[in-house]
Protein backbone atom coordinates (compact mmCIF):
# COMPACT_ATOMS: atom_id res chain seq x y z
CA UNK A 1 0.00 0.00 0.00
CA UNK A 2 3.07 2.14 0.81
CA UNK A 3 4.48 1.61 -2.27
CA UNK A 4 1.48 2.95 -4.72
CA UNK A 5 0.80 5.80 -2.38
CA UNK A 6 4.64 6.96 -3.11
CA UNK A 7 4.37 5.90 -6.72
CA UNK A 8 1.26 8.40 -7.11
CA UNK A 9 2.93 10.89 -5.44
CA UNK A 10 5.61 10.74 -7.39
CA UNK A 11 3.80 10.33 -10.85
CA UNK A 12 1.21 13.35 -10.26
CA UNK A 13 3.81 16.24 -10.14
CA UNK A 14 5.31 14.38 -13.91
CA UNK A 15 0.81 14.75 -15.05
CA UNK A 16 0.29 17.99 -13.99
CA UNK A 17 3.57 18.87 -16.13
CA UNK A 18 1.83 16.70 -18.79
CA UNK A 19 -1.38 19.22 -18.70
CA UNK A 20 -1.51 22.09 -21.52
CA UNK A 21 -0.47 26.01 -20.15
CA UNK A 22 -3.84 26.79 -20.25
CA UNK A 23 -4.44 24.16 -17.70
CA UNK A 24 -1.69 25.40 -15.23
CA UNK A 25 -3.01 28.86 -15.64
CA UNK A 26 -6.83 27.86 -15.66
CA UNK A 27 -8.31 30.68 -13.03
CA UNK A 28 -10.69 29.10 -9.84
CA UNK A 29 -14.15 28.72 -10.79
CA UNK A 30 -16.10 31.76 -10.37
CA UNK A 31 -19.47 31.63 -7.97
CA UNK A 32 -21.59 30.46 -10.35
CA UNK A 33 -19.82 27.27 -11.27
CA UNK A 34 -18.06 26.75 -7.79
CA UNK A 35 -21.94 26.42 -6.95
CA UNK A 36 -22.12 23.64 -9.61
CA UNK A 37 -19.50 21.70 -8.73
CA UNK A 38 -20.25 21.47 -5.20
CA UNK A 39 -23.56 20.06 -5.77
CA UNK A 40 -22.27 17.09 -7.95
CA UNK A 41 -20.10 16.72 -5.47
CA UNK A 42 -22.79 16.35 -3.00
CA UNK A 43 -25.17 14.81 -5.38
CA UNK A 44 -22.53 11.87 -6.60
CA UNK A 45 -24.30 8.89 -4.44
CA UNK A 46 -27.77 10.09 -6.34
CA UNK A 47 -26.33 10.26 -9.54
CA UNK A 48 -24.29 6.91 -9.05
CA UNK A 49 -27.43 5.01 -8.66
CA UNK A 50 -28.88 6.16 -11.22
CA UNK A 51 -26.14 4.95 -13.47
CA UNK A 52 -25.94 1.42 -11.59
CA UNK A 53 -29.21 1.17 -12.46
CA UNK A 54 -28.59 1.59 -16.03
CA UNK A 55 -26.19 -0.71 -15.55
CA UNK A 56 -27.70 -3.41 -14.03
CA UNK A 57 -30.53 -3.26 -17.22
CA UNK A 58 -27.96 -3.51 -20.07
CA UNK A 59 -30.37 -2.54 -22.76
CA UNK A 60 -29.36 -3.54 -26.18
CA UNK A 61 -30.19 -0.28 -28.78
CA UNK A 62 -34.50 0.27 -29.45
CA UNK A 63 -34.91 -1.91 -26.50
CA UNK A 64 -33.46 0.75 -23.67
CA UNK A 65 -37.36 0.98 -22.59
CA UNK A 66 -36.38 0.98 -18.68
CA UNK A 67 -33.51 3.10 -18.91
CA UNK A 68 -34.65 5.63 -21.16
CA UNK A 69 -37.96 5.73 -18.82
CA UNK A 70 -35.44 5.96 -15.64
CA UNK A 71 -33.73 9.25 -16.96
CA UNK A 72 -37.01 10.74 -18.44
CA UNK A 73 -38.58 10.46 -14.60
CA UNK A 74 -35.38 12.36 -13.06
CA UNK A 75 -36.28 14.94 -15.61
CA UNK A 76 -39.68 15.52 -14.67
CA UNK A 77 -39.23 15.15 -11.16
CA UNK A 78 -36.45 18.03 -11.97
CA UNK A 79 -39.37 19.95 -14.30
CA UNK A 80 -38.60 19.41 -17.37
CA UNK A 81 -40.88 19.17 -20.03
CA UNK A 82 -40.46 15.65 -21.64
CA UNK A 83 -41.50 14.60 -24.76
CA UNK A 84 -41.01 10.94 -25.61
CA UNK A 85 -41.32 8.36 -28.43
CA UNK A 86 -39.28 11.37 -31.06
CA UNK A 87 -38.44 10.28 -34.46
CA UNK A 88 -40.70 7.06 -34.55
CA UNK A 89 -37.83 5.80 -31.56
CA UNK A 90 -39.98 4.37 -28.46
CA UNK A 91 -37.09 4.98 -26.36
CA UNK A 92 -35.68 8.40 -27.90
CA UNK A 93 -37.41 11.66 -25.84
CA UNK A 94 -36.37 15.56 -25.90
CA UNK A 95 -36.35 17.42 -22.47
CA UNK A 96 -36.79 21.06 -22.24
CA UNK A 97 -36.31 23.59 -19.65
CA UNK A 98 -36.37 27.78 -19.86
CA UNK A 99 -37.74 29.68 -22.34
CA UNK A 100 -35.71 31.74 -25.60
CA UNK A 101 -31.89 32.32 -26.58
CA UNK A 102 -29.74 30.55 -26.22
CA UNK A 103 -30.38 27.36 -27.26
CA UNK A 104 -28.37 24.99 -25.18
CA UNK A 105 -28.58 20.98 -26.36
CA UNK A 106 -27.07 17.89 -24.50
CA UNK A 107 -26.97 14.50 -26.03
CA UNK A 108 -27.65 11.13 -23.78
CA UNK A 109 -27.18 7.79 -24.35
CA UNK A 110 -27.57 4.76 -22.65
CA UNK A 111 -27.51 1.56 -24.84
CA UNK A 112 -25.30 -1.90 -23.82
CA UNK A 113 -23.40 -3.97 -26.19
CA UNK A 114 -24.19 -7.44 -27.42
CA UNK A 115 -22.49 -9.76 -24.89
CA UNK A 116 -19.77 -8.46 -22.48
CA UNK A 117 -21.75 -8.98 -19.22
CA UNK A 118 -19.56 -8.76 -16.93
CA UNK A 119 -19.97 -8.59 -12.81
CA UNK A 120 -18.19 -5.00 -11.51
CA UNK A 121 -14.71 -7.04 -10.32
CA UNK A 122 -11.00 -6.63 -11.83
CA UNK A 123 -11.44 -10.24 -13.29
CA UNK A 124 -14.01 -11.40 -15.95
CA UNK A 125 -16.78 -12.65 -14.02
CA UNK A 126 -19.91 -13.65 -16.39
CA UNK A 127 -23.30 -12.74 -15.48
CA UNK A 128 -25.32 -15.88 -16.69
CA UNK A 129 -27.94 -15.46 -19.11
CA UNK A 130 -27.47 -11.49 -19.72
CA UNK A 131 -27.71 -10.22 -23.14
CA UNK A 132 -25.38 -6.99 -23.43
CA UNK A 133 -23.16 -5.19 -21.22
CA UNK A 134 -22.55 -1.67 -21.04
CA UNK A 135 -18.87 -1.95 -22.81
CA UNK A 136 -18.65 1.53 -23.85
CA UNK A 137 -19.75 3.33 -20.51
CA UNK A 138 -23.52 4.27 -22.08
CA UNK A 139 -25.00 4.14 -18.34
CA UNK A 140 -22.59 7.06 -17.22
CA UNK A 141 -23.11 9.26 -20.49
CA UNK A 142 -26.62 9.49 -20.26
CA UNK A 143 -26.80 9.95 -16.24
CA UNK A 144 -23.79 12.50 -16.41
CA UNK A 145 -25.80 14.42 -19.11
CA UNK A 146 -28.91 14.37 -16.99
CA UNK A 147 -26.99 15.38 -14.53
CA UNK A 148 -25.60 18.55 -15.94
CA UNK A 149 -28.77 19.67 -17.49
CA UNK A 150 -30.20 19.42 -13.88
CA UNK A 151 -27.38 21.97 -12.92
CA UNK A 152 -27.97 24.16 -15.42
CA UNK A 153 -31.63 24.64 -15.34
CA UNK A 154 -30.92 25.43 -11.60
CA UNK A 155 -28.58 28.02 -12.78
CA UNK A 156 -31.16 29.86 -14.84
CA UNK A 157 -33.81 29.13 -12.11
CA UNK A 158 -31.55 30.95 -9.67
CA UNK A 159 -30.37 33.75 -12.06
CA UNK A 160 -33.23 34.57 -14.13
CA UNK A 161 -30.85 34.30 -17.13
CA UNK A 162 -32.74 34.12 -20.18
CA UNK A 163 -32.47 30.49 -22.40
CA UNK A 164 -33.66 27.24 -23.23
CA UNK A 165 -31.35 23.89 -22.32
CA UNK A 166 -32.73 20.75 -24.07
CA UNK A 167 -31.16 16.86 -22.93
CA UNK A 168 -31.66 14.89 -25.62
CA UNK A 169 -32.29 11.31 -25.39
CA UNK A 170 -30.47 9.24 -27.52
CA UNK A 171 -31.31 5.37 -28.32
CA UNK A 172 -29.08 3.09 -30.15
CA UNK A 173 -25.48 4.45 -30.96
CA UNK A 174 -23.89 1.46 -31.24
CA UNK A 175 -24.76 1.01 -34.61
CA UNK A 176 -28.36 1.42 -34.44
CA UNK A 177 -27.84 5.34 -35.43
CA UNK A 178 -30.81 6.56 -33.45
CA UNK A 179 -29.11 10.43 -33.75
CA UNK A 180 -29.55 10.20 -37.38
CA UNK A 181 -33.31 9.98 -37.34
CA UNK A 182 -33.75 12.57 -34.70
CA UNK A 183 -31.51 15.12 -36.81
CA UNK A 184 -33.61 14.43 -39.73
CA UNK A 185 -36.49 14.49 -37.90
CA UNK A 186 -35.37 18.13 -37.60
CA UNK A 187 -35.36 17.88 -33.73
CA UNK A 188 -31.80 20.17 -33.53
CA UNK A 189 -33.82 22.87 -35.80
CA UNK A 190 -32.96 26.03 -33.61
CA UNK A 191 -30.03 25.20 -31.04
CA UNK A 192 -26.81 27.10 -31.52
CA UNK A 193 -24.50 24.54 -29.58
CA UNK A 194 -24.54 20.86 -28.71
CA UNK A 195 -22.67 19.25 -26.03
CA UNK A 196 -21.84 15.72 -25.57
CA UNK A 197 -19.39 13.51 -23.83
CA UNK A 198 -18.32 9.67 -23.78
CA UNK A 199 -16.63 7.53 -21.26
CA UNK A 200 -12.88 6.86 -21.96
CA UNK A 201 -9.84 5.91 -20.11
CA UNK A 202 -7.91 9.96 -20.44
CA UNK A 203 -9.21 13.18 -19.32
CA UNK A 204 -9.53 15.09 -22.66
CA UNK A 205 -11.59 17.64 -25.17
CA UNK A 206 -10.08 18.54 -28.25
CA UNK A 207 -11.01 19.32 -31.68
CA UNK A 208 -10.44 15.72 -33.04
CA UNK A 209 -12.76 13.59 -35.90
CA UNK A 210 -14.22 10.42 -36.25
CA UNK A 211 -14.58 8.03 -39.46
CA UNK A 212 -17.88 7.78 -41.31
CA UNK A 213 -19.52 4.98 -41.24
CA UNK A 214 -22.31 2.55 -43.04
CA UNK A 215 -23.39 -0.93 -42.40
CA UNK A 216 -26.13 -3.12 -43.26
CA UNK A 217 -27.12 -6.90 -43.45
CA UNK A 218 -26.88 -9.08 -46.67
CA UNK A 219 -29.20 -11.93 -47.01
CA UNK A 220 -28.76 -15.02 -49.07
CA UNK A 221 -31.23 -17.27 -49.99
CA UNK A 222 -30.67 -20.97 -51.97
CA UNK A 223 -32.47 -24.05 -51.96
CA UNK A 224 -32.69 -26.60 -49.40
CA UNK A 225 -31.53 -30.25 -49.97
CA UNK A 226 -29.98 -32.97 -48.27
CA UNK A 227 -26.16 -32.55 -48.23
CA UNK A 228 -24.99 -35.96 -48.96
CA UNK A 229 -28.17 -37.91 -50.74
CA UNK A 230 -28.94 -34.90 -53.42
CA UNK A 231 -26.28 -31.91 -53.34
CA UNK A 232 -26.83 -31.39 -56.17
CA UNK A 233 -30.15 -30.38 -56.12
CA UNK A 234 -28.79 -27.95 -53.21
CA UNK A 235 -28.05 -23.86 -53.66
CA UNK A 236 -25.97 -22.83 -50.61
CA UNK A 237 -26.81 -19.42 -48.76
CA UNK A 238 -23.89 -19.65 -46.72
CA UNK A 239 -21.83 -20.38 -50.33
CA UNK A 240 -23.25 -16.81 -51.42
CA UNK A 241 -22.10 -15.31 -47.97
CA UNK A 242 -18.58 -16.56 -48.47
CA UNK A 243 -18.21 -15.70 -51.66
CA UNK A 244 -19.17 -12.30 -50.91
CA UNK A 245 -16.63 -12.28 -48.17
CA UNK A 246 -13.80 -13.64 -49.92
CA UNK A 247 -14.38 -10.80 -52.78
CA UNK A 248 -14.55 -7.56 -50.02
CA UNK A 249 -11.38 -9.57 -48.33
CA UNK A 250 -9.67 -9.23 -51.82
CA UNK A 251 -11.09 -5.77 -52.15
CA UNK A 252 -9.44 -4.72 -49.12
CA UNK A 253 -5.84 -4.51 -51.45
CA UNK A 254 -7.51 -2.21 -53.78
CA UNK A 255 -9.42 0.58 -51.14
CA UNK A 256 -7.59 3.79 -49.44
CA UNK A 257 -5.48 2.18 -46.48
CA UNK A 258 -7.26 3.84 -43.93
CA UNK A 259 -10.81 2.13 -44.88
CA UNK A 260 -11.95 -0.26 -42.06
CA UNK A 261 -14.30 -3.01 -42.99
CA UNK A 262 -15.50 -5.92 -40.67
CA UNK A 263 -18.09 -8.28 -41.11
CA UNK A 264 -19.82 -11.42 -38.85
CA UNK A 265 -21.98 -14.16 -40.18
CA UNK A 266 -25.14 -13.67 -38.20
CA UNK A 267 -27.20 -17.27 -39.54
CA UNK A 268 -24.87 -19.67 -41.30
CA UNK A 269 -27.06 -23.00 -41.04
CA UNK A 270 -28.62 -25.17 -39.10
CA UNK A 271 -27.14 -28.55 -39.92
CA UNK A 272 -23.72 -29.63 -41.80
CA UNK A 273 -26.24 -31.53 -43.67
CA UNK A 274 -28.72 -29.67 -44.82
CA UNK A 275 -27.83 -27.30 -47.26
CA UNK A 276 -28.50 -24.08 -46.21
CA UNK A 277 -31.17 -21.93 -47.42
CA UNK A 278 -30.93 -18.81 -45.70
CA UNK A 279 -27.67 -17.15 -44.91
CA UNK A 280 -26.96 -13.54 -43.52
CA UNK A 281 -24.02 -11.36 -43.03
CA UNK A 282 -23.79 -7.86 -41.49
CA UNK A 283 -20.98 -5.34 -42.36
CA UNK A 284 -19.86 -2.43 -41.82
CA UNK A 285 -17.62 0.36 -43.74
CA UNK A 286 -15.58 2.98 -42.53
CA UNK A 287 -13.89 5.94 -43.96
CA UNK A 288 -12.93 9.90 -43.02
CA UNK A 289 -14.45 11.18 -46.02
CA UNK A 290 -18.06 10.08 -46.97
CA UNK A 291 -18.14 10.49 -50.04
CA UNK A 292 -14.91 7.51 -50.34
CA UNK A 293 -17.08 5.65 -48.23
CA UNK A 294 -20.39 5.75 -50.60
CA UNK A 295 -17.99 4.27 -53.24
CA UNK A 296 -16.59 1.62 -50.77
CA UNK A 297 -20.20 0.95 -49.88
CA UNK A 298 -21.04 0.16 -54.07
CA UNK A 299 -18.42 -1.98 -54.34
CA UNK A 300 -19.11 -4.20 -50.92
CA UNK A 301 -22.85 -4.67 -52.51
CA UNK A 302 -21.42 -5.15 -56.16
CA UNK A 303 -19.37 -8.20 -54.18
CA UNK A 304 -23.21 -9.37 -53.05
CA UNK A 305 -24.43 -9.67 -56.71
CA UNK A 306 -22.10 -11.08 -58.09
CA UNK A 307 -21.96 -13.85 -54.83
CA UNK A 308 -25.20 -14.40 -55.53
CA UNK A 309 -24.86 -14.97 -59.48
CA UNK A 310 -21.80 -17.16 -59.25
CA UNK A 311 -23.63 -19.59 -56.36
CA UNK A 312 -27.03 -19.81 -57.93
CA UNK A 313 -28.54 -17.81 -54.96
CA UNK A 314 -30.50 -14.48 -54.61
CA UNK A 315 -29.57 -11.89 -52.24
CA UNK A 316 -30.75 -8.24 -50.88
CA UNK A 317 -29.68 -6.34 -47.98
CA UNK A 318 -30.86 -3.67 -45.69
CA UNK A 319 -28.75 -0.92 -44.54
CA UNK A 320 -29.03 -0.30 -40.66
CA UNK A 321 -27.30 2.24 -40.40
CA UNK A 322 -25.14 5.25 -41.50
CA UNK A 323 -23.22 7.77 -39.35
CA UNK A 324 -21.85 10.86 -40.60
CA UNK A 325 -17.94 11.65 -39.90
CA UNK A 326 -17.76 14.64 -37.12
CA UNK A 327 -17.37 18.04 -37.92
CA UNK A 328 -14.55 19.77 -35.29
CA UNK A 329 -15.34 23.38 -33.67
CA UNK A 330 -12.28 24.35 -31.91
CA UNK A 331 -13.91 27.37 -30.43
CA UNK A 332 -16.19 25.59 -28.37
CA UNK A 333 -13.20 22.74 -28.24
CA UNK A 334 -10.79 25.52 -26.77
CA UNK A 335 -13.89 26.47 -24.19
CA UNK A 336 -14.72 22.33 -23.00
CA UNK A 337 -10.79 21.84 -22.36
CA UNK A 338 -10.49 24.83 -20.04
CA UNK A 339 -13.70 23.92 -17.81
CA UNK A 340 -11.99 20.16 -17.82
CA UNK A 341 -9.20 21.41 -16.97
CA UNK A 342 -11.20 23.84 -14.30
CA UNK A 343 -13.01 20.19 -12.86
CA UNK A 344 -9.54 18.37 -13.42
CA UNK A 345 -9.32 14.25 -13.51
CA UNK A 346 -10.08 11.32 -11.24
CA UNK A 347 -8.26 10.83 -7.83
CA UNK A 348 -8.28 6.87 -7.12
CA UNK A 349 -8.79 5.95 -3.18
CA UNK A 350 -6.56 2.89 -2.26
CA UNK A 351 -9.21 0.37 -2.90
CA UNK A 352 -9.45 1.80 -6.38
CA UNK A 353 -6.13 1.60 -7.48
CA UNK A 354 -6.00 -1.82 -6.20
CA UNK A 355 -9.22 -2.58 -8.67
CA UNK A 356 -7.24 -0.76 -11.44
CA UNK A 357 -3.79 -2.38 -10.62
CA UNK A 358 -5.34 -5.85 -11.31
CA UNK A 359 -7.36 -4.65 -14.44
CA UNK A 360 -4.11 -2.97 -15.61
CA UNK A 361 -2.61 -6.36 -15.03
CA UNK A 362 -5.03 -7.86 -17.80
CA UNK A 363 -3.67 -6.00 -20.64
CA UNK A 364 -0.51 -6.60 -22.90
CA UNK A 365 2.58 -5.77 -21.25
CA UNK A 366 3.08 -2.57 -23.86
CA UNK A 367 -0.40 -1.32 -23.49
CA UNK A 368 -0.16 -0.55 -19.54
CA UNK A 369 0.40 3.10 -18.56
CA UNK A 370 0.20 4.07 -14.58
CA UNK A 371 -2.81 3.99 -13.36
CA UNK A 372 -2.64 7.33 -11.80
CA UNK A 373 -2.80 9.11 -15.37
CA UNK A 374 -6.42 9.42 -14.60
CA UNK A 375 -5.48 12.20 -12.51
CA UNK A 376 -4.60 14.24 -15.50
CA UNK A 377 -6.00 16.56 -18.35
CA UNK A 378 -4.34 16.07 -22.23
CA UNK A 379 -3.20 18.60 -23.75
CA UNK A 380 -5.88 20.40 -26.19
CA UNK A 381 -5.06 20.12 -29.62
CA UNK A 382 -6.83 21.81 -32.68
CA UNK A 383 -8.22 20.14 -35.29
CA UNK A 384 -4.72 20.17 -37.54
CA UNK A 385 -3.19 18.28 -34.45
CA UNK A 386 -6.11 15.60 -33.66
CA UNK A 387 -5.92 12.38 -35.15
CA UNK A 388 -9.28 10.92 -36.72
CA UNK A 389 -10.52 8.89 -34.05
CA UNK A 390 -10.82 4.79 -35.10
CA UNK A 391 -14.23 4.91 -34.50
CA UNK A 392 -17.66 6.14 -36.00
CA UNK A 393 -20.67 7.63 -33.53
CA UNK A 394 -23.58 9.22 -34.83
CA UNK A 395 -22.83 12.38 -33.02
CA UNK A 396 -21.37 13.15 -36.80
CA UNK A 397 -24.65 13.98 -38.16
CA UNK A 398 -25.34 16.38 -35.24
CA UNK A 399 -22.19 18.26 -35.78
CA UNK A 400 -23.41 18.85 -39.52
CA UNK A 401 -26.41 20.10 -37.88
CA UNK A 402 -25.42 22.58 -35.68
CA UNK A 403 -22.19 23.57 -34.04
CA UNK A 404 -20.94 20.11 -31.58
CA UNK A 405 -18.50 20.04 -28.86
CA UNK A 406 -17.14 16.84 -26.71
CA UNK A 407 -14.92 16.00 -24.62
CA UNK A 408 -14.07 12.45 -22.49
CA UNK A 409 -13.30 11.19 -19.43
CA UNK A 410 -11.22 8.68 -17.60
CA UNK A 411 -14.05 6.58 -16.59
CA UNK A 412 -11.93 3.48 -17.49
CA UNK A 413 -8.85 1.98 -15.62
CA UNK A 414 -5.71 4.31 -18.27
CA UNK A 415 -5.23 2.04 -20.70
CA UNK A 416 -8.78 -0.02 -20.88
CA UNK A 417 -10.40 -0.64 -24.34
CA UNK A 418 -13.59 0.67 -25.36
CA UNK A 419 -16.38 -2.69 -25.88
CA UNK A 420 -14.39 -4.76 -23.56
CA UNK A 421 -14.90 -6.27 -20.27
CA UNK A 422 -12.55 -4.49 -19.02
CA UNK A 423 -14.53 -1.28 -19.59
CA UNK A 424 -17.57 -2.96 -18.51
CA UNK A 425 -16.60 -3.72 -15.33
CA UNK A 426 -15.03 -0.09 -14.29
CA UNK A 427 -18.70 1.51 -15.93
CA UNK A 428 -20.51 -0.18 -12.93
CA UNK A 429 -18.22 0.80 -10.03
CA UNK A 430 -16.80 4.18 -8.88
CA UNK A 431 -14.35 4.58 -11.14
CA UNK A 432 -16.66 5.08 -13.81
CA UNK A 433 -18.75 7.07 -11.61
CA UNK A 434 -16.21 9.37 -10.30
CA UNK A 435 -14.87 10.06 -14.16
CA UNK A 436 -19.03 10.63 -14.91
CA UNK A 437 -19.14 13.21 -12.60
CA UNK A 438 -16.43 15.03 -14.38
CA UNK A 439 -17.87 15.00 -17.54
CA UNK A 440 -21.43 16.04 -15.50
CA UNK A 441 -19.30 19.13 -14.40
CA UNK A 442 -17.36 20.04 -17.43
CA UNK A 443 -20.81 19.95 -19.57
CA UNK A 444 -22.55 22.11 -16.96
CA UNK A 445 -19.31 24.86 -16.77
CA UNK A 446 -19.04 25.11 -20.78
CA UNK A 447 -23.09 25.60 -20.64
CA UNK A 448 -22.91 28.31 -18.56
CA UNK A 449 -20.13 29.88 -20.74
CA UNK A 450 -22.29 29.92 -23.93
CA UNK A 451 -25.69 31.09 -22.14
CA UNK A 452 -23.24 34.14 -20.77
CA UNK A 453 -21.62 34.83 -24.04
CA UNK A 454 -23.19 35.59 -27.08
CA UNK A 455 -20.07 36.28 -28.66
CA UNK A 456 -19.06 32.80 -28.28
CA UNK A 457 -21.68 31.17 -29.87
CA UNK A 458 -21.75 33.85 -33.07
CA UNK A 459 -17.92 32.48 -33.36
CA UNK A 460 -18.57 29.32 -33.10
CA UNK A 461 -21.04 29.18 -35.65
CA UNK A 462 -19.15 31.16 -38.02
CA UNK A 463 -16.18 28.60 -37.92
CA UNK A 464 -19.10 26.05 -38.11
CA UNK A 465 -20.43 27.55 -41.26
CA UNK A 466 -16.95 27.82 -42.67
CA UNK A 467 -15.74 24.37 -42.34
CA UNK A 468 -19.38 23.38 -43.43
CA UNK A 469 -19.77 25.10 -46.83
CA UNK A 470 -22.23 27.56 -48.14
CA UNK A 471 -23.66 24.39 -50.54
CA UNK A 472 -23.94 22.02 -47.38
CA UNK A 473 -27.08 19.77 -47.72
CA UNK A 474 -27.94 17.29 -45.17
CA UNK A 475 -28.79 13.75 -46.78
CA UNK A 476 -28.48 11.00 -44.30
CA UNK A 477 -25.95 8.12 -45.07
CA UNK A 478 -29.00 5.59 -44.41
CA UNK A 479 -31.36 7.21 -46.62
CA UNK A 480 -34.93 7.27 -45.88
CA UNK A 481 -35.33 4.40 -44.32
CA UNK A 482 -37.43 3.99 -40.48
CA UNK A 483 -35.34 3.52 -37.44
CA UNK A 484 -34.06 -0.13 -37.46
CA UNK A 485 -35.80 -0.87 -34.14
CA UNK A 486 -35.12 -4.80 -34.24
CA UNK A 487 -31.22 -4.58 -35.58
CA UNK A 488 -30.28 -6.42 -32.36
CA UNK A 489 -33.13 -8.66 -32.29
Amino acid sequence: MLTRLLLTALLLPALALGQSKKSAKTPAPDKDKQIIITDLDNRFAEYAGISKQIWDFAELGYQEEKSSLLLQEQLRKEGFTVTAGVAGIPTAFVATYGAGKPVIGILGEYDALPGLATEANPVFTPIAGQKGGHGCGHNLFGTASVAAAVEVKDWLKRSGHSGTIKIYGCPAEEGGAGKVYMVREGLFNGVDAVLHWHPGSQNAADAGTSLANKNGKFRFRGIAAHAAASPERGRSALDGVEAMNYMVNMMREHVPSDTRIHYIITKGGDAPNVVPAFAEVYYYARHKDRDILKGIWERIESAAKGAAEGTGTKVDWEVLGGVYDLLPNATLAEVMHQNLSTVGGIIYTPDETTFAEKISATFPADQRVPVANAAGVKNFRDASESATSGGSTDVGDVSWAVPTVGLQTATWVPGSSAHSWQSTAASGMSIGQKGMIVAAKTLALTALDLFNSPALIQKATAEWQQKRGGNFQYEALLGNRKPALDYRK
